[in-house]
């Protein structure tokens, strides 16, 4: 519902049935509604200032009305929106958190890698939300059927630190014969830096003598990615 004045609270009663959410979710079903709509279905009432309608809508203007942005909210930040308490805040942490799985389970129906897209597809689910740098291999064997992926290192918004010993030691634990590199980038830039170009140069060396091939390095976005062996950055 556009133009709410925030000043005058106007109660889910009040409203056209049609505009309510729950009645509209009943009667049209859930993609009828508006993020702000749903938003204010799982915060189910509001305060004495504003209805769960008013502050779904401020709840999604705060995320810049961008889901992606809104998944990454902390409970403290949820919690920062007055009329939306700890119980709600974790109400609506614990349904974004069912959709990331969601992803999750999509991404893991990819069995085999045959490009750069289906590597990102399978790490944007869980890796597009952090707000701090990971670095995950994928691991497969001769004709590209995924054997797992791993997670190699944690590190702060600006980088992360990677052993190439653990990187080795999980490869060849799951006797895999290609290595795909992963890693994200908070801040949404999707350019590699040089140190990420040196990483996977020293990863491409040695894993030479180890029989074992680098296929490519992406790295994760916002809605997007940059693939290495795309912009012809990876060569074994």
């Amino acid at each position: 519902m556009e133009h709410i004045n925030s000043t005058q609270p106007l109660g889910i009663k009040q409203l056209a049935e049609d505009d309510r959410p729950r009645e509209k979710m009943l009667s049209q079903g859930a993609a009828a509604l508006s993020a702000a709509e749903l938003l204010a279905i799982l915060i189910g009432s509001g305060n004495k200032k504003s209805s769960a309608l008013q502050l779904g809508h401020e709840l999604f203007n705060n995320a810049n009305q961008n889901l992606t942005e809104l998944s990454r909210m902390s409970l403290a930040e949820l919690t920062s929106i007055h009329g939306i308490g700890s119980a709600k805040a974790i109400i609506l942490n614990a349904a974004l958190e069912l959709g990331r799985r969601k992803r999750d389970e999509d991404a893991r129906k990819i069995t085999k890698i045959t490009c750069s897209k289906d590597a990102y597809q399978y790490f944007e689910p869980f890796m597009e939300d952090y707000r701090h740098e990971e670095f995950w291999i994928l691991l497969l064997n001769r004709n590209n059927i995924v054997l797992g992926k791993k997670r190699v290192s944690i590190g702060g918004v600006a980088g992360t630190v990677v052993d190439p010993k653990v990187i080795f030691k999980l490869a060849l634990e799951q006797l895999a014969s290609s290595i795909i590199l992963c890693h994200n980038h908070p801040s949404g830039n999707l350019q590699p830096s040089q140190q990420d170009i040196d990483i996977t140069k020293k990863l491409r060396e040695g894993a030479r003598f180890l029989d074992i091939s680098i296929s490519d390095h992406i790295i994760i976005g916002l809605k997007s990615y940059f693939s290495f062996a795309d912009h012809g950055l990876v060569i074994n």
